[in-house]
C-alpha cells in the first residue's frame, strides 16, 4: 500500500497555503484578456490550472474561497469530506471517494466564492485529489478566512470553522 510520503515523492508536492502539499501539474497557454473576464478579476487568467492536493493524516485545508469555480476529482488514497459555507451562510458538505454511494461522488463542484476546506475521514491515512480551476488559478483570486467572520456569516458551524480556520 502507497503512504502519503510515497505519493509527496512521487508527485513531487510542496506544503500548500491552505494546508496540505500540492503540485501544479496544468496552466493552459492560452489566456481569457482581462477586458473579457467579469470585473472581480484583477487581470487575464489562463484558461485552466490543475493540481495535485494531498491531505495527511491531521491535515486539513482551512476555509478558503476562490473568484473562479473548482472542481475537485478524487484519486487515491481513503475519501475526504469537503465543507462549504455558502455566500448566505449556509453549510453543506460532499464526501468524495472512490465510489459513488448516496452522498458520495469520485468528482464534485465549489462554486466560485463559496468558503471551503477538507478534511480527510481517517487521521491515520491520506487522501490525494486533482484542483482544476478555470478560470485558471491565481493567487489573486485566493482568500484565507477569518475565523469571525464566518462565524457571523454560518453560526451554527462553530465547530468545523474552528477547527478549519
Amino acid at each position: 500500500m502507497k503512504t502519503a510520503q510515497y505519493w509527496i515523492d512521487k508527485l513531487r508536492l510542496k506544503q500548500h497555503p491552505e494546508g496540505g502539499y500540492y503540485r501544479e501539474v496544468y496552466r493552459s497557454d492560452e489566456a481569457i484578456a482581462q477586458s473579457c473576464l467579469p470585473a472581480r478579476y484583477s487581470g487575464k487568467r489562463s484558461f485552466s490550472t490543475s493540481i495535485y492536493f494531498l491531505l495527511s493524516g491531521k491535515d486539513v485545508s482551512k476555509f478558503h474561497r476562490l473568484k473562479s469555480d473548482e472542481l475537485w476529482h478524487f484519486h487515491a488514497g481513503i475519501p475526504l469530506t469537503i465543507h462549504i459555507i455558502n455566500p448566505g451562510g449556509r453549510y453543506s458538505a460532499i464526501r468524495l471517494v472512490g465510489t459513488t454511494d448516496k452522498g458520495q461522488a469520485f468528482q464534485c463542484a465549489i462554486r466560485r466564492n463559496h468558503w471551503f476546506g477538507a478534511t480527510v475521514d481517517n487521521s491515520k491515512r491520506f487522501s490525494l485529489v486533482g484542483c482544476t480551476v478555470a478560470p485558471g488559478f491565481d493567487f489573486d483570486d485566493f482568500k484565507m478566512a477569518e475565523k469571525q467572520e464566518l462565524l457571523r456569516l454560518c453560526p451554527g458551524g462553530k465547530r468545523i470553522i474552528n477547527k478549519l480556520t
